[in-house]
């Protein structure tokens, strides 16, 4: 058994590693830059909107959270007109990418730490490189792709969208596994 403590390196290089290669793919390689279409008249739709000054946030049109409200004939009647629609609400002006950025970098540890924690459970000092890349890659994939998949199912994110970003948890569960191989602990 490895302690998470002693496996302070492999987690923090492959947070690092996994770090840099997100924004190759992301700023680089380009296929994510058609995740999201364009609303048909964007220019009336932003302006319509701005009318109501929607707090940022997450919504679902039409609203109800009502259970028995939901089978009312003026519910079913608006959900049948549409649209129908999850809308997240962000600040007005240009996001700024320094959050976002920090908060990855802090997620891509917890993922390493998780993957820490169940490798140094399972295999001790020595292991061999794919008995470590094994258990330490599986339980990154696990945290980086699977749990995008309810995304998809529950609230009609594109699948396509959905696999392009399982694709990417794939590289960088990758990436986590060969780091701890590497630097598992002698």
């Amino acid at each position: 058994m490895v302690s998470v403590i002693g496996l302070w390196l492999p987690i923090l290089v492959a947070a690092a590693l996994v770090f840099v290669a997100s924004s190759i793919i992301h700023m680089v390689l380009g296929y994510h830059r058609n995740d999201f279409g364009k609303v048909p008249d964007e220019d009336q739709v932003m302006e319509d909107l701005r009318k109501y000054d929607i707090p940022p946030g997450d919504y679902v049109i039409p609203c109800e959270s009502d259970p028995k409200a939901r089978q009312e004939p003026a519910f079913l009647e608006k959900a049948d007109k549409g649209p129908v629609a999850f809308l997240t609400v962000f600040e007005s002006g240009v996001p700024s990418m320094t959050k976002p950025l920090i908060l990855w970098f802090v997620y891509c540890l917890v993922v390493g730490v998780f993957a820490a924690y169940i490798s140094g459970r399972a295999l001790g000092p020595a292991a061999e490189y794919l008995h470590v890349f094994r258990f330490a890659g599986c339980t990154a994939f696990v945290g980086y792709a699977l749990a995008l998949w309810q995304n998809s199912i529950w609230y009609k994110r594109s699948w396509r969208l959905t696999l392009k970003s399982t694709f990417d948890g794939l590289i960088y569960a990758l990436i986590t596994g060969g780091t701890f191989g590497w630097l598992w602990p002698v």
